[in-house]
């Protein structure tokens, strides 16, 4: 039988939404920015620095502080240091009204009615990561042993052991175990290095890597993760792309 576990910012939950909450609110004054292209230039310098935030040498406000700041560079815009954290604190209040993508919420429904596995594999402080887990309610459909945050860990995506940590306890089965995430180098890398299949949330349309390694299937803005997880549980698909 078929599991399915899941990345948690921008793929279960928009993490555009918040961001852009909080930039409407501290900085309308720049309303010339793309504003997507500045949120993905804040996750490019967040994901930069991870390893030092992980490994607690860089302080977590600092790192706050250093993406949004970075972000603002490309534009050639200076932020002070006061603006950086009012950002901050602004986006991780809106962070607490987060809510799941329908989509998503549909497809946790349909795992639990068919006592399908699910769990989650994320990134980042444990705190951190658990408040949001709190906020989107994932209890209802999967339980604390199924959720896996790196830093409890000890190990992060991509590195296939955090991986193996969820496959040895949740006792799946790496050619029947899909890994569903929003970025490419830690989900869908992370994913098939551990011997899993991969669906990756591209609804941002961005480019695929000239990489070796490929998703199994690929989610664009429009498409139905819940139709596609139907399909493979019920064997009746054998598109590479929905």
């Amino acid at each position: 039988m078929c599991a399915f576990l899941f990345d948690v910012d921008d793929t279960i939950y928009d993490q555009m939404w918040p961001f852009r909450k909080a930039f409407d609110k501290c900085f309308k004054k720049y309303n010339n920015i793309p504003l997507e292209e500045l949120f993905q230039y804040s996750r490019k310098y967040s994901d930069e620095v991870f390893e030092l935030t992980e490994s607690g040498e860089l302080p977590l406000q600092e790192m706050h502080v250093y993406r949004i700041t970075k972000a603002f560079e490309v534009y050639n815009i200076e932020i002070e240091k006061e603006e950086a954290l009012n950002f901050q604190y602004t986006y991780e209040k809106h962070q607490k009204e987060i809510q799941l993508v329908p989509d998503v919420e549909k497809t946790f429904q349909y795992c639990k009615k068919n006592n399908i596995k699910i769990g989650i594999i994320t990134n980042g402080p444990e705190l951190h990561q658990q408040n949001k887990i709190d906020q989107l309610g994932l209890s209802r459909w999967i339980s604390a042993e199924n959720i896996f945050i790196s830093s409890k860990e000890k190990v992060s995506k991509p590195d296939k052991g955090i991986f193996e940590v969820a496959e040895k306890k949740m006792g799946l089965v790496s050619k029947d175990t899909y890994f569903i995430g929003d970025s490419f180098a830690n989900d869908v890398t992370g994913a098939k290095n551990a011997g899993w299949r991969s669906i990756w949330i591209n609804r941002r349309n961005k480019k695929i890597p000239d990489d070796l390694i490929q998703p199994d299937y690929v989610i664009k803005d429009g498409d139905s993760l819940l139709r596609l997880v139907l399909n493979l549980c019920e064997q009746k698909s054998e598109l590479r792309f929905f």
